[in-house]
């Protein structure tokens, strides 16, 4: 016999920890629906995340090196999709709801424009007298508005815990939204993990691209990253001498383990320590319950300022996407001048938002290749030059 809504829900109640947040606990979607029949209600949300046209472009728009750079360097897409598989690993190491870390993690990069965070920090500087322009609230934004796929309501009609976890997304290059219907302190223990996963992704996929790309070299890290050098001698004690072109795949592979055991070993103690014993014990902590261990906390720290001054700060990084962010404040300008040349879809939705947000809802949702087209058709020029 198929396996049913019900019975899922059941291995849930059997399973998970009683401060899990459990599927047939939701709160719920803002429209009722009836309910899905062989997928529980986070997995019927994961599944309309991965049929939206903004989790598809998110193949074309930049992770750290433009799109179109290198063939193995990483984008959103492959970000999100490792940021995914990770929360689902940690969810079911800490007996938590792997399928709404999942979908919570598929969906938090939704709203990023093209162009990075430097496309996202222009387009707030261009918004500054229109409310600004954060990621995470885009994302809320596309789920809740954006996307319209389904008769009867715009947006996908997400559960409340979904849409908790997209707006109180915050990992260390993140500024959080808020929102008046989300207003605990903590989310919940799935979207504490998203977050984390996020930030581990980053920092270990960043290292493998910039080490990739020849930016960044071995014998350097290996003198400042204390956490490099660790996950070297790791790998020369278990490996011994690898070939240069595997090296580095078992170095960060090296990097990650350790990340993940860390987590795992000081999240379990934080929440056992914290005394919680539902989810609303969980939104009531001052501070998330999944973390690092202080220590492994200041060699992340270390990694990352490390890679914010030899690779974020490269010129073979800055000066492409400093093109490309002047291709946006271009776009943006001709746009209001121009908004006659606007979509249909965008001349309406600027009728209850008004031109700017319109705009930006349309330049945000633009992939690297689409926007460079454009400011080619529109100013005859290339790159941005």
């Amino acid at each position: 016999m198929p396996c049913s809504k019900e019975e899922l829900e059941t291995r849930e109640r059997q399973i998970l920890a009683s401060y899990a947040q459990r599927s047939a606990e939701t709160r719920g979607r803002v429209h009722a629906e009836s309910p899905p029949v062989w997928r529980t209600e986070y997995q019927r949300d994961r599944d309309r995340v991965i049929h939206t046209r903004a989790f598809r472009r998110l193949e074309y728009k930049t992770q750290v090196f433009l799109n179109g750079t290198g063939d193995h360097l990483r984008t959103r897409l492959t970000h999100t999709i490792e940021v995914a598989a990770m929360s689902r690993g940690l969810a079911r190491a800490l007996r938590l709801n792997e399928d709404l870390a999942e979908t919570i993690a598929l969906a938090h990069d939704l709203g990023h424009s093209p162009f990075g965070h430097r496309g996202e920090a222009v387009l707030n500087k261009l918004m500054r007298a229109h409310g600004g322009f954060e990621h995470n609230r885009q994302s809320l934004r596309i789920v809740e508005e954006l996307e319209e796929k389904y008769p009867g309501f715009r947006g996908l009609n997400l559960t409340w815990e979904v849409r908790e976890g997209l707006i109180k997304h915050k990992s260390s290059y993140d500024l959080p939204g808020s929102h008046k219907d989300f207003s605990s302190k903590s989310p919940s223990l799935e979207a504490q993990i998203a977050n984390l996963a996020d930030e581990l992704i980053y920092s270990s996929h960043d290292l493998d691209d910039g080490l990739e790309a020849g930016l960044l070299s071995e014998a350097e890290l290996q003198r400042h990253v204390r956490v490099f050098a660790q996950a070297l001698e790791t790998v020369r004690a278990e490996r011994g001498p690898l070939a240069a072109h595997v090296r580095p795949y078992f170095i960060v592979r090296c990097i990650i383990d350790d990340q993940v055991r860390d987590v795992v070993e000081t999240s379990e103690a934080a929440i056992l320590a914290s005394g919680v014993k539902t989810t609303d014990d969980v939104r009531r902590q001052p501070r998330p319950l999944i973390r690092y261990s202080p220590v492994r906390r200041s060699l992340n720290v270390e990694l990352n300022r490390y890679l914010h001054r030899n690779l974020y700060a490269n010129p073979a990084v800055m000066e492409p996407n400093r093109r490309a962010v002047k291709m946006l404040q271009d776009l943006f300008q001709y746009f209001v001048a121009h908004t006659d040349e606007i979509g249909e879809a965008s001349r309406k939705r600027a009728r209850q938002t008004g031109w700017p947000r319109a705009i930006c809802d349309y330049l945000s949702g633009m992939t690297d290749r689409y926007a460079i087209e454009e400011h080619e058709r529109l100013f005859g020029l290339k790159n941005g030059d």
